[in-house]
């Protein structure tokens, strides 16, 4: 079910480690970076692994040699909100691993729960036998088993991981972390934090709706008074509270209710805010939120990641502030940026930097119309302000637009290069067999056509989002692309360098990378549920053998 588990990825505050060793582990809201010192790339030791309950923020591990646990647990959403939660040493979200550019880096996975599971490193390109797709590179990872990730971690930047086995229901769970790659030359900050974001249900029993699964359970103190599906018809019993979601055009029982909202007639894109009503911040909502604390005059780094299936418009107040990264790769000379909201897709990331230098209580907040969104606001507090009001905006405020933003430079690729493979990828939302499909050129997966390639290829991809009202963030395993035009005309800010790019219905994208990592590589929708009712293809390069022979007991789940 999704976002059962709050995404506490540490990083409300996760702080760099001081000088004083590469083994330590952090649970700060902030790292004094201005002190850090150098962390040896030639520690193989596990960290010391602090205990770490789901009320703390996540933990920051270094080194090169870690251990992630697949356990349950349970999430404290706030004091009132309990969920049953699957996740990565106990904690949601999981550590997260803060490793140097140019490390080979060792991750020793083990099972405890009752499901196969995997570690999928959105974002890396890592060797495609490292890539944790059940039944395409590996074979998932049984309960009461092990698998050893080993890679070499050439590209900075911000990361996170997930389980892909069966990821609409897992990463629901809460199986998921960060993983920051930390440059060699880098800049100093003097704070640098993580938000993971989600968002969850108020009632579990929603999930299957959205493709997911679950066996959650859902202890909301509160809940009698929030609104619940009404789906007798699959078990989960009938509603009688005040306010529900009426559902019984879709066979999923009637409403008793004095007030009720037919879905019957809905996309996906419009079901999914009224579903997924409790948005978090690293694992936490409302005011259990932890606050980011800074001082005057010190520069801080916030990298926002979005685990989660809706897009959250993110808004800083009362500064002005850099983008400085997407999914990792740097935006070449960014402007300040003030007024406007940030769209962080699911999937994506996005780092942003400014200088503290507006003394006072703000608040980093959600800035769209979903009903979940006051529940989306972190605190940023200055020193000696601890006690002052919060200051936040209102109204309407426009939207950056990543694909003018920064200053042109050469990049890569251009519209005008020669290519030696040209795809086209038709995203549209269709009926299939009474049920909801995503497909990719009229098909859903495993039937959808693969890209088929040569290592060397340069490769141009043009991705139109035809489905009336569904948004489709797009991410390719193993690859960053370049994005080259938007709805016929090209990009005209910095050279833009992604892996997960959100598309719009009616949008039109054209992207080009270099097949330079051989494999078969997933290249599908991020919207979790989007993708296990059919949305994924595949990158194939030619000749390319995979190095494990598929388990039938396993029951591999790629999607």
């Amino acid at each position: 079910m999704k976002k059962w588990m709050a995404l506490p990825i540490v990083l409300t505050g996760v702080l760099v480690l001081s000088a004083c060793s590469n083994n330590t582990q952090n649970n700060m809201q902030g790292h004094d970076m201005s002190k850090m010192g150098s962390m040896s790339s030639e520690n193989t030791e596990q960290p010391k692994q602090m205990s770490a309950s789901a009320d703390s923020a996540f933990e920051v591990l270094t080194g090169n040699t870690f251990t992630l646990t697949a356990k349950e647990s349970m999430l404290h959403l706030d004091d009132n909100t309990m969920k049953t939660a699957w996740t990565y040493n106990g904690t949601v979200p999981g550590p997260q691993l803060r490793v140097k550019q140019g490390e080979t880096i060792k991750v020793f996975l083990n099972n405890e729960l009752p499901e196969p599971v995997t570690i999928h490193w959105h974002g890396l390109p890592v060797p495609n036998n490292m890539d944790g797709i059940p039944g395409v590179t590996q074979n998932a990872v049984k309960p009461r088993e092990s698998f050893t990730y080993q890679f070499k971690v050439d590209v900075p930047g911000t990361y996170w991981y997930h389980s892909h086995q069966n990821s609409v229901d897992q990463v629901d769970k809460g199986l998921y972390g960060s993983i920051v790659v930390e440059p060699k030359n880098a800049e100093p900050v003097d704070k640098d934090f993580t938000l993971v974001l989600d968002e969850w249900m108020q009632d579990d029993s929603m999930a299957d709706m959205h493709g997911g699964g679950g066996t959650g359970t859902d202890n909301n103190a509160s809940n009698s008074s929030h609104s619940n599906m009404n789906m007798n018809n699959m078990n989960h019993g009938s509603s009688t509270t005040n306010s529900s979601t009426d559902m019984s055009s879709m066979n999923h029982g009637t409403s008793t209710n004095n007030t009720s909202t037919d879905m019957s007639n809905m996309s996906d894109a419009e079901m999914m805010p009224l579903m997924y009503k409790i948005f978090s911040a690293n694992g936490k909502t409302g005011s259990a939120i932890q606050p980011l604390k800074v001082k005057e005059g010190e520069k801080v780094r916030i990298r926002l990641v979005n685990a989660g299936y809706l897009s959250h418009k993110i808004h800083l107040p009362g500064h002005d502030f850099k983008i400085v990264s997407t999914d990792g790769q740097p935006i070449n000379n960014p402007p300040l940026v003030n007024g406007q909201l940030l769209n962080i897709a699911p999937g994506e990331r996005y780092d942003i930097e400014f200088v503290a230098n507006n003394p006072g209580k703000w608040l980093l907040d959600e800035h769209s119309t979903n009903p979940g969104a006051k529940s989306l606001a972190v605190p940023i507090v200055y020193e000696g302000s601890e006690n002052a009001s919060p200051k936040s905006d209102t109204g309407e405020l426009p939207l950056v637009d990543i694909t003018k933003y920064g200053e042109a430079a050469k990049g890569n690729f251009s519209l005008d290069d020669k290519y030696d493979i040209e795809y086209a990828m038709d995203l549209n939302t269709n009926m299939s067999n009474g049920k909801m499909a995503f497909t990719i050129n009229g098909k859903t997966f495993p039937d959808t056509p693969p890209l088929n390639v040569k290592e060397g290829d340069l490769v141009k991809v043009k991705m139109v989002n035809n489905s009336p009202k569904d948004i489709h963030p797009m991410h390719l395993h193993g690859h960053f692309f370049q994005v080259l035009s938007k709805n016929g005309k090209p990009i005209s800010g910095s050279p833009l360098v992604k892996d997960t790019l959100n598309i719009l219905p009616g949008e039109e994208y054209v992207v080009a990378f270099k097949a330079d990592n051989p494999g078969n590589w997933m290249f599908h929708c991020h919207d979790l549920g989007h993708a296990s009712q059919g949305m994924m293809s595949e990158v194939k390069y030619e000749g390319f053998k995979p190095d494990f022979t598929i388990d039938p007991s396993v029951n591999n789940m790629p999607e």
